[in-house]
């Protein structure tokens, strides 16, 4: 089987922002999406991951957010900090309101229970169900990266508590 040129994959690589709190998780997911061919940009938190989705140059193809994000450290909610710490779903709204066409998913041990503890009746994003398999992880990447960037936006979250406040 032939192999395609640098040159090639380059221009078939897709960037995902991949967002998880969990080191050896992200770091597992990173490996395994980089050898499929994908450029993975690694945050360990919200606020950092709505930085890079404001401030990168390049195309972001792709959000894949643990869906529990707690914050790195103590801090009062602030309305004037654009850069909050949120949860996955919230992440996913405000990304989707900087970068246009953005595709999303969502990771987590289990949704229904994880969804419904953050006020989520139900989501139409993709959910990938921890424990990740790699060969999981980039089979449903692919096919999250096939469908149509989802519509989201502050309505998304209609019949929901809005966001999650953090405070610590």
């Amino acid at each position: 089987m032939l192999k395609p040129s640098s040159s090639e994959l380059s221009a078939l690589a897709r960037t995902i922002l991949l967002v998880s709190d969990e080191t050896a998780h992200a770091r597992l997911s990173q490996s395994a999406l980089e050898e499929a061919g994908f450029i993975v940009l690694w945050t360990n938190g919200s606020s950092d991951a709505l930085k890079v989705c404001a401030q990168h140059d390049g195309p972001i193809h792709l959000l894949l957010a643990d869906l529990v994000l707690p914050p790195p450290e103590f801090q009062l909610a602030s309305t004037a900090n654009p850069f909050p710490h949120v949860n996955g779903f919230e992440l996913a709204i405000r990304a989707a309101e900087t970068r246009r066409n953005l595709r999303v998913a969502l990771v987590c041990k289990d949704p229904e229970k994880e969804l419904a503890a953050h006020g989520i009746a139900h989501t139409r994003l993709p959910v990938l169900t921890k424990p990740i398999d790699r060969q999981n992880l980039v089979s449903f990447v692919q096919e999250v990266l096939r469908q149509a960037p989802p519509m989201l936006s502050r309505s998304s979250h209609a019949g929901t508590d809005h966001e999650t406040k953090w405070f610590g």
